[in-house]
């Protein structure tokens, strides 16, 4: 097999993407038949845009991450990662999980064919994909894509809008807001109970509206699974609201339903907004295809070709008929253990 075609080819090396090689290797696919794609290598937006997000994961869960492929080498008995250190039951800061993984990548990348750039096109030809990049082609037989996702606009022109990157750095939101600015924040998320504390706690504004559409969501934890597990707020985010949206509101928090009348008149009373519902998936032309969509129980877009992480979630019930999609690294973890199998039979 030459160097511009292989068995399997990874696009993303985010944490859906780490675990997608990590899970190959473990399945027996040789590394040096593996091709992972990237443009930085830096553990995608997890490593590079939310490094000051508080999680919503508990450091168990991320350390159980780690240690789930052999392929990643993680030793906790000689790792001295500050992850290490703290309780398994706590949570942590994005960029306190990000260290770990960007080991792991350098490891990975050591025994797989790693390609730096991006794939702008995918081709089904001859029984094999042709993932064209910016200055070469490279074929594969199976293409997982683990592309990511980008934060959805307001898209209201007449209203400053401050990317949900920058929100989500307490330093960079604070900079981008002056006394005199009154705040809209869209969405009732962990997203959006962080950045509500940053403007109410660390910023100097005027006054903060949270525009909602639902009463807030907690999520519970019993003795072997979470009530409202992808759609509750946990950790600092739900201490925070159950305090300041469920107790007694901050003097300059104004709560209104997101109504379209609602918006109308109110949205233009205020200076800027930040927008915090939901994700868009990357997206990669497919020759043939309309539109990337996928099976959510199986991850599988077409023969040889599937979706996993953030812009691809699993979608499950669960014991109560609530369906929720599954995001978080170790759920891509047990997503990829019962979908793997059939990866490895469904090619072109």
């Amino acid at each position: 097999m030459n160097n511009s075609s292989f068995e399997w080819a990874v696009i993303g090396a985010g944490p859906a993407g780490i675990a997608a090689i990590g899970k190959l290797i473990e399945k027996g696919v040789n590394a040096e038949n593996i091709t992972w794609i990237d443009p930085e290598f830096k553990v995608g937006d997890f490593g590079t845009r939310w490094q000051k997000v508080s999680s919503n994961t508990r450091v168990g869960l991320f350390l159980k991450f780690f240690e789930a492929c052999e392929a990643f080498q993680y030793d906790p008995a000689t790792s001295d990662f500050a992850i290490q250190q703290l309780a398994p039951e706590k949570t942590c800061l994005l960029d306190v999980a990000a260290e770990p993984l960007r080991w792991i990548t350098e490891n990975l990348k050591n025994k797989v064919h790693a390609i730096r750039g991006k794939a702008q096109q995918l081709k089904l030809s001859n029984r094999q994909w042709e993932i064209l990049l910016a200055n070469k082609t490279v074929y594969a037989k199976n293409v997982i894509l683990a592309t990511g996702a980008e934060p959805k606009s307001l898209l209201f022109p007449s209203v400053e809008e401050i990317h949900l990157a920058t929100a989500l750095d307490p330093d960079k939101l604070a900079a981008s807001c002056s006394e005199t600015d009154v705040i809209a924040v869209f969405g009732s998320s962990h997203s959006a109970m962080l950045i509500l504390r940053t403007l109410l706690e660390k910023c100097q504004v005027k006054k903060v509206i949270n525009f909602y559409l639902s009463p807030l969501r907690y999520a519970v934890y019993f003795d072997d699974w979470i009530l409202f597990d992808d759609t509750g707020l946990k950790g600092m985010a739900a201490d925070w609201a159950r305090i300041n949206i469920n107790g007694k509101l901050p003097t300059k928090l104004e709560r209104i339903i997101a109504h379209e009348e609602n918006i109308r008149l109110t949205l233009p009373l205020c200076d800027k907004a930040i927008y915090a519902v939901g994700f868009q998936k990357r997206l990669i032309p497919v020759e043939g295809m309309h539109s990337l969509e996928y099976n959510d129980r199986s991850g599988i877009i077409a023969p040889g070709l599937f979706g996993l992480g953030i812009a691809f979630p699993e979608a499950k019930i669960d014991r109560y008929g609530t369906l929720e999609y599954r995001v978080g690294l170790w759920k891509f973890m047990e997503y990829l253990n019962h979908v793997m199998p059939i990866w490895l039979k469904y090619g072109a």
